[in-house]
């Protein structure tokens, strides 16, 4: 067949290579790079919160003096952006799909924005009356805490192991940093949380790559 001739197959056999390269490439664009998904989050764990952790180190001491501003202005930032990249990835990937798995993505990001923005509400309340490490503490562990509870009902809404078993993990890590108090919550969700976020992107890809490779 001539590359740049777009009239029809002429016998079956092209015909089914051309079906089934359509169908690769249309599998291909519905599954957005996973690495996309996961990694700016966990970048956005470990640099912001493992800031956070060098400059409120538990105890009188810091270990690196930086201004009290920076730890939360970085985290707020690389947070946005990570948003920005997934919204973008996934606006190409589904932006064209319809019908009840459209519906539960836009149900789920509700979900996201407005449990968010409550949660957020009501600890900017109660956080004034607390020392600062214990309300630091309080956001941290409440934002993670509904990250992890996100993913979960995310898993489950989808059928997503992976993205369960994230949640779970997220949770998990969320309860022993809160246990372990102010200062250790920052550092077990930046090595543990934002580390494994990376890894389960790296898994994530492999798999993604797997099922490519044995699409006809």
């Amino acid at each position: 067949m001539n590359p740049d001739d777009d009239s029809p197959p002429t016998d079956a056999a092209a015909a089914l290579r051309l079906i089934q390269d359509q169908q690769s490439a249309t599998v291909r664009r519905l599954d957005p790079d996973a690495r996309l998904l996961y990694w700016p989050w966990g970048v956005a764990w470990l640099v912001g919160f493992g800031l956070f952790f060098l400059r409120f180190t538990p105890g009188e001491q810091a270990l690196v003096q930086l201004p009290s501003w920076l730890p939360l202005t970085v985290l707020f930032v690389l947070l946005a952006a990570a948003g920005a990249i997934q919204a973008v990835a996934s606006m190409r990937a589904y932006g064209q799909v319809i019908g009840d798995s459209a519906r539960r993505g836009q149900w789920y990001g509700y979900a996201w924005a407005l449990g968010s923005v409550s949660v957020y509400a009501g600890l900017g309340r109660i956080s004034e009356h607390l020392p600062h490490d214990e309300a630091a503490l309080l956001w941290s562990a409440t934002a993670v805490g509904l990250t992890g509870a996100l993913h979960m009902a995310g898993g489950a809404i989808w059928l997503d192991r992976d993205l369960f078993r994230l949640g779970v993990w997220i949770s998990v890590i969320n309860l022993i940093g809160a246990i372990a108090g102010p200062g250790w919550h920052a550092l077990v969700v930046a090595v543990a949380g934002g580390g494994g976020i990376l890894v389960a992107g790296a898994l994530a890809r492999q798999r993604q790559q797997r099922r490519q490779r044995q699409q006809p």
